[in-house]
């Protein structure tokens, strides 16, 4: 094997910090000084390492000196102490009603994935791949997000199996929580909500008779999109600077816990959390 240098594009304070949530952990855990391969700083290291790039875990375990298991070990301990910083639905309305945030956006995105065997039967009684997507066209988990007027996400959702579509996924993780809050920060969403209920502004469908939609309609429609697409800012904040977003082999049940960890680290490059 040969060795080569290489650079990581984090900050130290960022490395430090995730190596502080380590120490809590094993400190709440009562692990014994000096019996891990690795310090809490490196441990640290070696997970943003892959959240960043996504190098082949057995790989890039044996840069650090580990073994297949240890590396799958250590990253999943890094991702859950992570995800356990992440907001809960109810802070993150608190928060922004706190904030006078003047409205939200609503966001649901397929996080691409190896394929799952598990089975599900369709609305027409068919037995189906539940984690395959009719969004993407490939294996993927739903993701629901809640991102502040100019995009900046502010919380996300447990993972649902692909073939569970937005509206459905919604009414599961979100909408129950945010209709109390809907009457003074109304939340924006795209048509696939469309049913949504009280306080979730969706576009004007198209009339089934073919007509066109009146002016005043096109019109709302138009300002609508316009604020609405901000909202896609947030999943590009995630999935651009944690690569490791873009899919994953770990278990596509661990896809919730891997996106709130990744907007943990998203917060915290962006100073909302120390």
């Amino acid at each position: 094997m040969i060795a080569y240098p290489a650079m990581l594009d984090v900050s130290r304070e960022l490395v430090r910090y995730v190596g502080r949530l380590l120490h809590a952990e094993r400190r709440h855990r009562g692990t014994p000084k000096g019996s891990r391969r690795l310090t809490c700083f490196y441990q640290a290291l070696f997970a943003l390492a892959w959240f960043r790039s996504k190098p082949n875990l057995r790989l890039h375990g044996i840069a650090f000196g580990l073994s297949q298991a240890t590396a799958y070990r250590y990253l999943h301990e890094v991702i859950d102490v992570l995800a356990d910083q992440a907001p809960d639905l109810h802070e993150a309305l608190e928060q922004a009603a706190a904030d006078r945030v003047p409205h939200l956006i609503l966001d649901g995105k397929i996080f691409d994935t190896d394929r799952c065997r598990m089975k599900t039967t369709s609305v027409k009684g068919e037995t189906i791949d539940a984690w395959f997507s009719g969004k993407t066209g490939d294996f993927g988990g739903n993701i629901q997000a809640l991102c502040e007027p100019d995009g900046f996400p502010v919380w996300t959702s447990d993972v649902e199996p692909g073939g569970v579509v937005d509206i459905e996924a919604a009414r599961r993780h979100v909408l129950p929580a945010v209709y109390p809050y809907a009457k003074a920060m109304p939340v924006l969403a795209d048509p696939g909500y469309q049913g949504a209920g009280h306080g979730i502004v969706v576009p004007f469908k198209q009339p089934a008779d073919g007509n066109m939609l009146s002016v005043d309609n096109r019109a709302r429609n138009a300002l609508q999109r316009a604020l609405r697409s901000l909202g896609e800012r947030g999943f590009a904040l995630l999935t651009e600077r944690w690569t490791a977003l873009q899919h994953t082999t770990l278990s596509p049940s661990r896809i919730g816990d891997l996106v709130r960890a990744a907007l943990v680290l998203v917060h915290f490059e962006h100073r909302r959390i120390s």
